[in-house]
């Protein structure tokens, strides 16, 4: 299993009121400077959300919600202080009620 760590917040808040295109983009710079391999996610509604352990988390979240998930404990820590209103954790994945840490419920609640 992997650990992930996770910023989740209001994708108002997240896409909308913080400038977090500029954030990803300069973190996708200092990734390819440093020969790097990409290691954070952007995921909108995720589904890692809908596991007995996050029902707090989904409840303080306003919806829809998004999260950067990461293997890199180090850069979720930085994007919470540098975000400052997002709830931060981990998870460990594969497992029986996260078998994707990824998945999106997105595409499942747009039909």
């Amino acid at each position: 299993m992997t650990t992930y760590y996770y910023c989740l917040a209001s994708r108002t808040f997240l896409l909308v009121e913080e400038p977090f295109e500029e954030v990803l983009k300069e973190r996708r710079r200092h990734y390819k400077e440093q020969d790097k391999e990409i290691d954070f996610w952007v995921v909108e509604q995720p589904a890692f959300l809908d596991a007995p352990q996050f029902a707090e988390a989904k409840k303080k979240c306003p919806t829809p919600a998004v999260a950067v998930v990461s293997t890199n404990s180090t850069f979720v820590t930085w994007l919470k202080l540098r975000l400052e209103y997002v709830i931060m954790g981990e998870f460990e994945a594969p497992s029986d009620t996260i078998p994707d840490p990824l998945a999106s419920l997105a595409a499942v609640h747009a039909s």
